[in-house]
């Protein structure tokens, strides 16, 4: 047994530490477009480059005015903003109309902002998602050379997409995606986000994204900004029909097809929460989980395996072990620990929430299971009314 303990103790030793020496050299590279010195004005070749601000919606009734309201106010003086109501049932698509006729006008004249154009979409057409075949709709009707994908519950800055221009022209970026500040209103809210931020920099290395020899790359629904010819050359929404992780299928797209990539902090120049309490982050993980594994019942097995293993056994290790068989434990603690201290430099989760990880753990493993078993159970999944087959999902992956 007193092997078995160093064995272990030794890989989460090597697994956390390599990740956190990994994250302190790669993280600083990771660009913070918030900072003084990217309050510029984009500068291109063609001039001021125009950005089409694409908005798919599907029942955001509580959300949708906010969020057009912010857009029609950004300080850029070229772009549009294409907001699409995707056969909602609710009342977003008499907000968007109400919206268009009532408030537009005004801020037009009076700052002479562009224009918002607003699609209905009453029926999906057969091998589409809703989302994809609403933003594949919006990017056909656009005119501008940059195009950003975007949700409708984001909130942006005035000053947010006039920074992403100018950084991405500046480091002749393709595709850049922006992290958005979670806002987190419960304790609940707090530790599944944290927990899931120290699985994102572990499995994902945002700061790998920039290095073309890597497999490293990223999309944000939230912050999706892609060059148009770019967009076209991969295929554009069309190549992501089917796909549950469109926002992350994009970025892969973008890297495989050998385009410049990269991810940037902003603070709070666009903001999202992304669900109401710890049992609202379980809900909405619910329905993609398992596309993450490629809908592979012995792949979700083993990674909810391996997630217990490298979350769980160094807390337990290091009550279990004994003498200098507990020290691989407490690096594997403090390595962990130490990604929280980070992590609370761009983001609003206090570090002292790692003591809560073994929950968020414990919670994370569960949704991963029940996403599986309620897309094997329902043969597919159902997202925002709208039942998609298991089989024609499977086919649809990219």
């Amino acid at each position: 047994m007193h092997y078995f303990y160093w064995i272990t103790g030794t890989i989460l030793a090597l697994a956390w530490f390599s990740r956190i020496v990994d994250a302190a050299i790669g993280m600083p590279s990771v660009a913070d477009i918030s900072m003084p010195d990217w309050d510029l004005n984009p500068v291109s070749a063609s001039g001021n480059p125009q950005v089409s601000i694409i908005v798919p919606a599907r029942n955001e009734e509580a959300d949708i005015e906010q969020t057009l309201t912010r857009l029609l106010e950004l300080d850029y003086d070229n772009y549009e903003v294409i907001a699409v109501d995707d056969r909602s049932i609710d009342k977003t698509g008499e907000i968007m109309d109400e919206f268009e006729k009532s408030r537009l006008s005004q801020v037009q004249q009076a700052t002479k902002r562009p224009s918002l154009k607003i699609i209905h979409h009453r029926e999906l057409p057969s091998g589409w998602l809703g989302k994809t075949h609403a933003m594949w709709t919006a990017a056909n009707e656009a005119a501008g050379e940059w195009l950003l994908f975007t949700d409708a519950d984001v909130l942006f800055k005035r000053d947010s997409v006039r920074r992403a221009l100018a950084y991405a022209e500046a480091s002749k970026v393709d595709h850049l995606v922006l992290f958005p500040q979670m806002i987190m209103k419960t304790p609940g809210e707090c530790m599944m986000i944290a927990f899931f931020q120290t699985m994102f920099v572990f499995g994902h290395r945002p700061w790998k994204v920039a290095d073309p020899k890597s497999r490293d790359h990223m999309g944000v629904g939230a912050f999706n900004l892609i060059r148009r010819s770019v967009y076209e050359a991969v295929g554009t929404y069309a190549a992501l029909r089917m796909e549950v992780l469109d926002d992350m299928k994009l970025g892969k797209l973008v890297k495989n097809a050998g385009f410049v990539q990269r991810n940037v902090f902003g603070a709070d120049l666009i903001s999202i929460r992304w669900a109401l309490g710890a049992i609202g982050v379980v809900n909405n993980l619910t329905k993609n989980f398992f596309a993450v594994l490629s809908f592979q019942w012995w792949r979700t097995l083993i990674s909810a395996f391996g997630l217990a293993f490298l979350n769980l056994l160094p807390f337990l290790g290091i009550w279990l072990a004994h003498g200098w068989a507990r020290l691989p434990y407490a690096i594997a603690l403090a390595s962990m620990f130490s990604i929280y201290v980070g992590m609370s430099w761009h983001s609003k989760v206090p570090a002292y929430y790692f003591v809560l990880h073994p929950v968020g753990t414990s919670l994370f493993v569960y949704t991963l299971l029940r996403s599986m078993f309620h897309t094997l159970l329902n043969d597919g999944i159902e997202w925002r009314g709208t039942r998609y087959a298991l089989e024609e999902l499977k086919r649809g992956m990219v």
